[in-house]
């Protein structure tokens, strides 16, 4: 079988710079405008009040927008990760013709982590109201007894503890599966298999506790009060969704630019089948979560909910709605039909829409607990996320040029080719 290598052309290397320069740029006015007084608007009925909680500077706003995009971009990173990890411990063989891609997203993490860690370092005060310490002193009128009694947990020392763990975690284990992947392509045989099905077992448990503990560390401890016993699998799924989304639209531009010769419509149709499931399950989550909350209407577990609505002033509504309509009934109503699942151009318009939907979701989970009444959609969102965007395409194409696109030795190789659903 001939070996099919990516070459990234200098063209595309430098749309994914220009992309970084224009997202610099939007960003750098968005600054200048919000110092002048020109960005700073409040987009809040109740603007004075907002003013009052939380008057934010563009310091604040950018901190609170890198970590935004640096959680959502880190998720579909490791989501990559978890992708070949599961199916390592399944035995499928479906998917080995496109197991470049997600091993591809993993390259992320380390730029992750490192952007995660001097985002918390200098701008900790901004996104997380437990790092003050006047909370935790008992004669000071701002002393908060519930944040003071979860300071065993919520601590700066055991928080940046955390933090470390899971990304050493994370990258060595996608490293070890990535390196045996790439060896079995060398070798053959099937010893490197083997050894990828246990490092993916035990990737898997880490996976299982540290998604959970880095979605309070990351985006639940925001809302300090406040706790949900279901949100870590709610960020679970809206990583997943988001992941399962990215490498779809990963493998249809490579199929569309000639690679990935062998992929056929019924890959895209599983790749469909998952984006549809899991966008129904999204959905289950953020129903439900929703739904328990507003029953048994007790004031300190329904705030979470009045914030994220109008109730407050804050005009947070139309993301509040438009996220489940982007979220499930776009990708729900668009991709029901099997020839949808199987069609290029229905499952990009898709995967686009749940890849912004989705930032929006953690947009939702961040923006009302930092930036409250001061949050908005404007020149800062977009061109930091546009700065994100274009240095992770960078990192995952440069992962994609590291090895064959098609693994050449994998046993499950023939059952890929010879697909059918």
């Amino acid at each position: 079988m001939t070996e099919e290598r990516l070459i990234i052309s200098r063209k595309t290397n430098n749309k994914f710079f220009l992309m970084i320069a224009v997202g610099v740029v939007l960003l750098i006015a968005g600054i200048i405008l919000m110092a002048t007084g020109g960005g700073g608007e409040h987009h809040a009925e109740g603007g004075e009040q907002a003013a009052v909680e939380h008057a934010a500077t563009w310091l604040d706003r950018l901190w609170v927008n890198l970590w935004l995009n640096n959680v959502y971009f880190t998720g579909i990173a490791l989501i990559g990760v978890f992708f070949v990890a599961v199916n390592y411990v399944t035995y499928s063989g479906w998917y080995t013709l496109i197991k470049r891609v997600p091993e591809a997203l993993g390259y992320f993490l380390p730029v992750g982590g490192v952007i995660m860690l001097l985002v918390f370092l200098f701008g900790s005060h901004t996104i997380f109201h437990w790092t003050h310490e006047y909370l935790y002193e008992i004669d000071d009128p701002r002393y908060d007894p519930i944040i003071a009694g979860k300071r065993p947990y919520l601590n700066t020392v055991f928080f940046l503890i955390r933090m470390v763990a899971y990304f050493a975690l994370w990258i060595g284990l996608a490293t070890w599966l990535r390196k045996n992947s790439v060896k079995e392509d060398l070798e053959g045989g099937t010893d490197y298999y083997h050894k990828n099905i246990r490092i993916s077992a035990v990737f898997l448990v880490v996976f299982g506790v540290t998604s959970s503990t880095a979605a309070w560390d990351w985006v639940l401890s925001i809302d300090t009060h406040w706790f949900s016993t279901m949100f870590g699998w709610y960020v679970f799924s809206s990583w997943w969704v988001s992941g399962l989304a990215a490498v779809t639209l990963a493998v249809i531009f490579l199929k569309q630019n000639g690679y990935l010769k062998m992929v056929n419509a019924n890959h895209l149709h599983d790749l469909g089948k998952f984006c549809f499931a899991f966008s129904i399950f999204w959905t289950y989550i953020w129903f439900s979560q929703f739904m328990l909350y507003w029953y048994a209407n007790i004031p300190e577990e329904a705030i979470y909910f009045i914030e994220r609505t109008n109730a407050r002033g804050y005009d947070f509504n139309w993301i509040f709605f438009g996220n489940l309509f982007i979220n499930f009934f776009f990708p729900f109503l668009v991709l029901m039909t099997r020839d949808a699942k199987r069609q290029m151009i229905m499952l990009k318009i898709v995967t686009i829409a749940i890849l912004i939907g989705h930032w929006f979701d953690f947009y939702l989970m961040i923006m009302p607990g930092t930036l409250r009444g001061e949050a908005s959609v404007g020149l800062m969102e977009i061109g930091t996320a546009l700065v994100f965007l274009g240095v992770f395409l960078l990192m995952f194409t440069k992962g994609l040029t590291k090895a064959a696109l098609v693994p050449v030795n994998h046993p499950f190789l023939e059952e890929s080719v010879h697909h059918h659903v």
